[in-house]
């Protein structure tokens, strides 16, 4: 898609759309997103969801634009996810808006990850959940010294979404289920090995980089000019820990094989098994579920559909309420997990969150 130039365009610097949260843009043959929600971490709501989402489509048959860039206000965050202290505020409530940013939001990681032009995220910051599905479903995915990558969803009784489990799945060995299961924080190198980053590149040098593709620069020549090598991540030389942590044929099982490698004195055991014991058991439980089973899905369309079913029942659900409450809200990350232990959890709690929703699939929509 991105072996010739940007062809670009006498258009310059038209915005489309100005309001505070989200920028779109036109710069020559570039449109653009810049996420301006900085005092939250640009976190992703609802309406810029969709703006996002029909912007896309509209740019898609446009002639004039030739790729999408998208990037965020400062440097301390990219994305840092989804706007769920509204989701937390208003679910109780009346869960349906909930369930419709979802269902809209991953029709729109699908549009990203299917997009048939080159769509380049620069994730320079915090990229964690919604953040994640805005970026690393794109076609070049660029990260920095300032990149710190999660998928932190069961700290908070949810499991990773957004087509998270697509990407996991995928990511070397077992690492998906080690970095779904715990949301461990990667860099630059780790998101890059992981399978949710291409290219390093220095932040000083994205503005270069974002003037050379207005100008009409040939894309992949650009980020190859500016692109590095990026500094040492821990990802890869913890292959064989990970490989005879996660190897059991459940959460559970995974569990007891981390504590007993903790027990032999494994340090990197030990922090594992600490980041695992702070999250709800049966979130660790559905991700294992989810990520195991995408591994076998064809299509990012089917592992948006499983985490839809996850997501369509949260809110009804209490776990998803205490560790937004425990995290977010009051900060004192001390959730009171139902069940309490991965011990407690059983086939049949997993059977009822991923069963099937009938007419309102995600699938269906």
């Amino acid at each position: 898609m991105s072996d010739t130039g940007m062809n670009n365009t006498d258009v310059k610097n038209t915005v489309m759309s100005n309001e505070d949260d989200l920028i779109i843009s036109q710069d020559g043959a570039i449109g653009r997103f810049h996420l301006n929600r900085p005092a939250a971490l640009n976190a992703l709501t609802a309406p810029m969801a969709y703006k996002m989402k029909d912007q896309l489509y509209a740019w898609a048959v446009d002639d004039s634009i030739k790729a999408i860039l998208v990037d965020a206000e400062g440097d301390r965050a990219f994305c840092a996810g989804g706007d769920i202290r509204d989701l937390y505020e208003n679910g109780k409530k009346d869960p349906q808006p909930g369930r419709d940013f979802w269902r809209e939001e991953y029709k729109l990681n699908a549009l990203i990850h299917n997009f048939p032009k080159p769509y380049i995220a620069f994730m320079n910051g915090i990229v964690m959940g919604g953040g994640v599905g805005i970026s690393s479903h794109g076609s070049h995915r660029i990260v920095t010294e300032n990149t710190m990558l999660a998928m932190p969803e069961t700290g908070i009784g949810f499991l990773p979404d957004v087509g998270g489990t697509y990407i996991l799945s995928r990511s070397p060995g077992l690492s998906g289920l080690y970095l779904g299961m715990t949301g461990a924080r990667m860099n630059a190198a780790d998101a890059i090995f992981a399978g949710f980053a291409d290219h390093f590149i220095p932040s000083d040098n994205l503005p270069l980089l974002t003037e050379k593709l207005i100008d009409g620069a040939n894309l992949d020549a650009a980020i190859a000019e500016f692109a590095t090598n990026a500094p040492d991540g821990v990802l890869i030389g913890l292959q064989a820990d990970i490989s005879e942590a996660f190897s059991g044929e459940t959460a559970l099982e995974c569990t007891q094989k981390i504590t007993a490698m903790a027990e032999d004195g494994n340090e990197w055991a030990a922090k594992t098994l600490k980041l695992l014991r702070r999250h709800s058991p049966i979130a660790i439980s559905a991700a294992f579920t989810a990520i195991s089973q995408a591994r076998s899905f064809d299509t990012i369309e089917q592992c948006l559909n499983v985490e839809y079913r996850f997501a369509h029942r949260a809110l009804l659900g209490t776990e998803f309420y205490e560790g937004v409450k425990a995290i977010i809200i009051d900060k004192n990350h001390t959730p009171q997990w139902q069940p309490p232990t991965l011990e407690d959890v059983t086939a049949d709690h997993l059977d009822a969150l991923f069963a099937p929703l009938g007419t309102e699939e995600w699938l269906s929509s």
